[in-house]
This record gives structure tokens, sequence and C-alpha cells, in this order.
């Protein structure tokens, strides 16, 4: 991997795109100089306020990738990105559109689930994210009274949480989730044959015997070092593409539910609108058949231009 610069690092995050291989790529890198932490985060900080609207959220997807991937070898970017992180969400969520908040708040909730950070932080994220929660207004009443009116808040509350299901997502979220996946680690041909490459040195430890002196004892531990860090990699990678898994299984399951609910509604609609069809044929057939019924005054005579008599009363009743 290239030398860390401040530079470099600008030129990299001006190339960072949306895709999963770019951010993975950038992320193993700053992985790599973790050492660097603070001086990473800054910048990254200061990238993210230059950059256009469409581009910040990526900046973020960058950071979620840097902060989980690197625990398991230090908490440097866990703690270091703690100072900054809300107030990049709330930057970002001021700039961008609702999608993009959808997919903060998908960022937050995975983040909870992990507890990447302490509750006081996520508290903060939240409040970036969603705003600040307005406290219950008491009344100048008594207490008594003030609690029960609390308490029914509370169970409307609960009422209308239990009979509002969440909202299904939308079908360019799950696009977007599936083209993410075809750029998956189990699908990375290139590291798969890079693994598969690996020295048996590396992997076989009764040949440790065969060291001789130390420049190749230094050059096997060079090589066991990257096959290490190659391996803790493509771990994290796999690791990520699980949740990316499951979270598109929890979509897909909303999805399918809605489209359920939907189908359900339209066969209703086309019950009905078959009873509608039934009672419009049934008039219309009685119709027919009345107007079958009906005189048909085409065939009486033409009296067009003749003078036509009505009879007199004496014609009626004369005597002939």
């Amino acid at each position: 991997m290239s030398a860390f610069s401040e530079a470099a690092l600008e030129k990299k995050l001006s190339e960072l795109s949306n895709s999963q291989q770019s951010v993975q790529t950038l992320s193993l890198w700053l992985i790599h100089h973790r050492k660097h932490s603070r001086v990473i985060v800054t910048v990254w900080d200061r990238e993210l306020r230059k950059a256009k609207p469409n581009r910040k959220l990526t900046f973020l997807y960058l950071a979620n990738d840097v902060i989980q991937n690197s625990k398991r070898k230090g908490p440097e970017f866990t703690k270091d990105f703690a100072p900054v992180i809300a107030d990049a969400f709330k930057h970002v969520s001021s700039e961008t559109d609702e999608s993009c908040k959808k997919h903060l708040g998908r960022v937050l909730s995975i983040w909870e689930e992990r507890a990447v950070y302490e509750n006081d932080v996520l508290e903060q994220l939240k409040i970036a994210l969603y705003g600040e929660k307005k406290p219950k207004k008491r009344p100048y009443q008594e207490v008594k009274v003030a609690e029960e009116e609390e308490e029914d808040e509370e169970d409307d509350d609960d009422c209308s949480e239990k009979n509002s299901p969440e909202e299904p997502p939308q079908t360019s979220d799950l696009i977007r989730a599936l083209q993410e996946l075809e750029n998956a680690a189990s699908g990375d041909a290139a590291v798969h044959q890079r693994i598969s490459s690996l020295p048996v040195e590396v992997q076989d430890v009764s040949l440790l015997d065969k060291i001789t002196d130390k420049n190749s004892g230094d050059r096997l531990s060079k090589m066991v070092d990257d096959a290490c860090m190659l391996l803790a990699d493509y771990n994290g990678r796999l690791a990520a593409e699980i949740d990316d898994r499951k979270q598109l299984t929890r979509m897909l399951s909303d999805f399918l539910r809605s489209q359920k609910e939907v189908l359900d509604e339209k066969e209703q609609q086309l019950d009905e609108y078959k009873r509608k069809l039934a009672r419009v044929s049934q008039v219309r057939k009685e119709l027919r058949l009345r107007l079958q019924s009906l005189p048909d005054l085409s065939r009486l005579p033409n009296v067009t231009g003749s003078h036509v008599r009505l009879p007199y009363s004496g014609d009626i009743y004369s005597d002939d």
C-alpha cells in the first residue's frame, strides 16, 4: 500500500465513489495507516463539508466501514471519530434528501445493534438525525391529574406504535441493495485467487523448522503478516456482507408483506367490480326484455304530409 500523507488522503477522498468496492478499498488503506487516525479523521471531516451533497453520504459509508472493520485491530478510529461523528450526521442530514436520511438511519441502527458506541454517543446521533425530543409540558394542575394524562398519552402512543407497522422499503432501495451485493466479498474472484495462491509456508507450522537464518525468517514473517492482513480484511468484508444480506432479507420480507397487503386490497376491489358488473349486466338484460315488449313504431304507415282527421264525438256515438 502507498505511503500516507494528507495530500494522498485528500486525493483518494476526491476519487471516492459510491460503489462498495471503492469504499472498501479506501477503508483498507485507512485501516492500514491507523496510526495516523487523528489526522485521517480531521481531513475526512474537512473534505466531507467541502463535498457536493450527492457525495456526502459516501463519506459516512466510508466512516462506517472504517469504524467497524478497524475495531479488531485497535480502538483508534472508534475513539477519534466519536467527537465529530454526530456533527457529521447532522451536516449530511441537513444537506441531503429524505432517502439519504433513511440510509443514515440504517447505519445508526446497525451501530446500536453492535454497540459500536456508548449510549451517550448514540443518543447524540439520534438527536442529530431526528431532532431533539421535546419534553412533555406539565399543565398547572394537580400532580395526580397530570400523571394520569401522561399515562393516557403513553397508552395512546403504545397503541399507535402497535397499530402502525414499519413503512415497507422502496423499490429503489431494494434495487440498490441488490446491486451492492453484486460486488460482495463472496464474489470477489481476485481475492479468492490471492488467498488460494498463498504459499504453503504461511499455512504449515512444521515448515518453520526449515528456517536457517535471520533473512529467511524475516521474509517468512513478512509473508505471514501480509497473509494475515489479507485474510483479516477479507473476513471483515464477509462479516459486512452477512449483515447486508440479513438486512436485505428483512427488507424483502417487509416488501413482500406490503405487496401481499396491496394484493389483498386489489383482489377485494376486483371482487367488488365483478359484483357491480354483474348488476349492470342484469339491468341490461332486463332492459332488452322490456324493449322487446314495446310496439315497433317504425312499422306504422307513413303519414307524413297527409291530413289525418281525428274523429268527432258524433262519429263515435253515431248509430252507423
